[in-house]
Formats: structure tokens, sequence, C-alpha cells
């Protein structure tokens, strides 16, 4: 019997990674080499914020300093911010229009309700794209001529990067490597890619999008509500008979550091719940599945049984050698590989929390707001 059980997270691993699109394999999610010039489009990058003064001058220079042939303009909508994002932003540059947002609607969230004031102001330019990233997002120079070759190369209506995050702190260290891991786990590039696949995703950090595909899609009002509101989009845009690609860069950063293990779990927990669309035997099932996935194969190695220890060795090697090639894409040691099953204990953790948030109408908290919530799914305070 043990040896049976044995048997289930070695073909859990040996599935994952010889048979679900290679997730794994990061050298393929990168942006291909194209040295044709992109096109002269126009492209316009809306950026909501509340309260993002310690980025949001970096953020906006950095797409003016942008080495694009085609036109670029930027929006910033404040959205009631405490600070002075507002007037960092505006100090920017004169290609920058900032723009006060209007107070919340219900039925919307904060960011998409700022998002679509940004949108709508963007329409007076008639942009071929546009890019919809936040304030927190430091772009490579090339950054915004590579989204549009991928764009036009691959004739993608959507493309999106998930931009590189701060490693440097020993929770970052720990959590953010195994995040991005779980993340394309969960949205494989190469089936989000496929025509073949239903599977849409994309990361809401940077995501550039032709203006058609948008309005093809229903506009920023489809999404409203959502939590997740990058996959919905994708999700909207492909269903909308769109084409969408997700991968990595190395060039596109997030200026925000997570400086503490609660950061990390705060930043999981406003969304896990939402993704398991609130259902409680969704996540008894997750919590069962990660067990066996991630946990099992440890506790085979300690079995006392030698047949069964080996089953759970050669899946904890599997596990460990798939998990390799995001560990040097940050930079890190191999030894951090042995630290996925730590890191799936915490974000395990941090999922229960979302649902216990949610239960107590405390779900999607972000920015002092209430977003994921039973009835209205988004509350504000008077201010919007």
């Amino acid at each position: 019997m043990l040896i049976a059980l044995a048997c289930v997270p070695l073909a859990i691993w040996l599935y994952l990674v010889f048979f679900h699109w290679r997730f794994w394999r990061v050298a393929r999610h990168l942006p291909p080499v194209q040295p044709v010039k992109p096109s002269q489009s126009t492209v316009v990058a809306v950026i909501p914020a509340r309260n993002e003064a310690a980025a949001i001058e970096r953020a906006v220079r950095s797409l003016l300093r942008q080495d694009f042939p085609g036109l670029l303009r930027v929006i910033v909508v404040d959205d009631h911010s405490e600070d002075n994002t507002a007037e960092l932003a505006q100090r920017s540059g004169s290609r920058v229009t900032v723009l006060p947002s209007a107070t919340l609607e219900p039925g919307w969230t904060g960011k998409m309700w700022a998002v679509a004031q940004g949108v709508a102001e963007a329409g007076r330019l008639k942009p071929d794209y546009l890019l919809l990233t936040d304030a927190d997002i430091e772009h490579g120079p090339s950054a915004l001529a590579d989204l549009v070759r991928i764009a036009e190369s691959g004739s993608y209506d959507l493309v999106s990067y998930m931009v590189r995050l701060s490693s440097e702190t020993i929770a970052e260290k720990l959590l953010i490597p195994a995040f991005v891991f779980f993340f394309f786990l969960l949205y494989p590039p190469a089936a989000i890619r496929s025509r073949r696949s239903k599977m849409a995703g994309a990361a809401g950090g940077c995501m550039l999008i032709h203006t058609a595909a948008l309005e093809a899609a229903g506009g920023i009002a489809q999404i409203r509500s959502e939590v997740i509101d990058d996959c919905a989009l994708a999700r909207a845009v492909k269903s909308s008979g769109g084409r969408v690609w997700l991968g990595l860069t190395t060039q596109t950063r997030s200026l925000r550091r997570y400086t503490s293990f609660g950061e990390i779990e705060r930043m999981i927990a406003r969304t896990a719940f939402n993704q398991l669309r609130h259902s409680w035997l969704l996540l008894a099932a997750t919590c069962v599945g990660l067990a066996i996935t991630y946990l099992m194969p440890l506790g085979l190695l300690f079995s006392g049984n030698i047949v069964p220890a080996l089953l759970g060795l050669a899946a904890w090697v599997l596990m460990s050698a798939a998990y390799y090639r995001m560990i040097r894409f940050y930079g890190r040691s191999v030894l951090w590989c042995i630290t996925l099953p730590s890191a799936a204990v915490f974000y395990l953790a941090a999922t229960v929390h979302s649902a216990i948030q949610y239960a107590s109408g405390r779900g999607g908290q972000w920015k002092g707001r209430s977003q994921d919530l039973r009835a209205t799914k988004a509350k504000a305070g008077p201010s919007g």
C-alpha cells in the first residue's frame, strides 16, 4: 500500500516535467531575438497610481527614455493618493498627463476604475496599442520596442511580461522565485501562446494590448469587478478570438521590495481564494494536492522502507530539477532548489488565510480597500 502511495507524487512530477507544456523551461519564456525594428506605432501607457510616491517618478521616466521609433504618451491616473504621487508624476516630463480619478463607481475595483479612465483619455490619441502597467515598474530601454515586435511578428493581440521581481531579502530569496515558478505552473506560457489551448493568462505589471483587441474583448468594463484582472483580461482577449503571449524579461523590473515574510503573505492572500473561485471544496483539494506534490516526497524519505524512500527521492529530484532553472534566472545558488517544499507550505498557509479574510468580509485587501466581497465585489472608502 505504501509503495502504491509513494508512486503518486512521482507520477505527478513526471507529468509536470515532461508533459505540462515544459512550463519550467525559462529560456523558452524569454523574448525571441528579433532584429527587425517595430513599426512606428502609437502607444499610450496607462498607469493607475495610489500612494506610489516612492516609485512613480522612476517608473514614468523609464517609459520616457524608451528607445522606440513610434509615438509614446503616458497617462497617470491618480487614484485618490494621500501623498505627492500626482506631483511627482507630472514633473517627470512633458509627455505625461496626470488625471485625478473620479469617485469609485459601484461594481468596480479601484484599479480597474482608474485604468478605465486612463483608457478613455488615451482614446483621444487613437493609439495602436495600450501599455497597461503599474506605478512601481521600471522598464528597460528597449522594453516597449520588444513588446511591439513580439506583437507584430507573432500577430499577438496581448503581450505580457512577468517582470523581474526583487529577490534580495531572505523572504524574497525563499519565496519570489517560487512565486514565479508556481505562476507558470498554473499558467504555462506555451499553452497560453498556443491556438490549441484555451489557457489564458497575463501579468498585470506590464501588458501591451492592441486597442482593437481590447474593444473586441468588451473593454475594461468587461473585467471591472475582477480582482485578478490581468488573467481575466487575457481570458477575455483569447475568448474573443485574440492571441496572447506571456513571458519573462531580464530588463523590466519591479521597484517594490518585500522586506518581510508578512508583506509577501499579504500579497498572496489578496487574491489566492479568488483564484479558487471562493470554493471551500477547491481549497481542501488544493491543500491535499500541495501536500502530496511537495511534502510527501520528503516524508517518504523517512518512511523506513527503502522502495518508498527511493520513489520519494526520485520525486524530490524531479521537483528540484524543474525548479533549478527559475532559481538560476534569479541568480541564486543551486542549494535554494531544496527549499521549494517550504515555499509551498508558506503559500498554502497564505491561501488558507485568504479564505479566512474572504469569509470575514475583508477579502482582496489592497491600498486600504477590500475588493473581494461576497455581494458587492468591491468596497471603498468615502473618497473612492
